[in-house]
């Protein structure tokens, strides 16, 4: 069976399903610098995006916002990554998001409490670029 539609019309189609357009990621973290890189970078992809740059900024965006995934910093100006963690899983409307820690901070035992509480993963900064962390979301979210 043929198409009677305009070949631009299929393609323009079959962009629009692949583009995650409704998928929203919140990322907590202070660095601008790294948060437009990601940013740039996830928006490319489809996705959109939100940042706060404190502990308490993430989690009031996180409670309004409703992403579909979290990427969290360890080191915040406020309160640790592992602080936000704990209440993002405490609060009814924060639990069953997806949290992913991209930091540059790895002491074992702080990535281990963040993994314990919840956490789907724990990735450093310094070991990975913006098109491997896209990946491990699209996996994360069953894209």
């Amino acid at each position: 069976m043929t198409s009677t539609l305009p070949n631009n019309l299929l393609q323009f189609i079959k962009i629009a399903v692949t583009v995650n357009i409704d998928m929203k990621i919140l990322l907590i973290d202070d660095d601008e610098d790294f948060v437009h890189i990601f940013e740039a970078a996830l928006t490319k992809e489809g996705f959109q995006t939100v940042a706060g740059g404190t502990g308490e900024e993430g989690l009031v965006k996180a409670a309004a916002e409703k992403p579909d995934l979290i990427l969290l910093d360890q080191v915040l100006p406020d309160i640790s990554g592992n602080d936000v963690l704990k209440k993002l899983k405490s609060d009814e409307q924060t639990k069953m998001i997806p949290v992913i820690f991209l930091s540059n901070f790895s002491q074992e035992e702080l990535v281990k409490v963040a993994l314990d509480q919840g956490a789907i993963d724990y990735v450093f900064k310094y070991q990975v670029e913006p098109k491997d962390v896209i990946a491990k979301i699209k996996q994360v979210l069953k894209m």
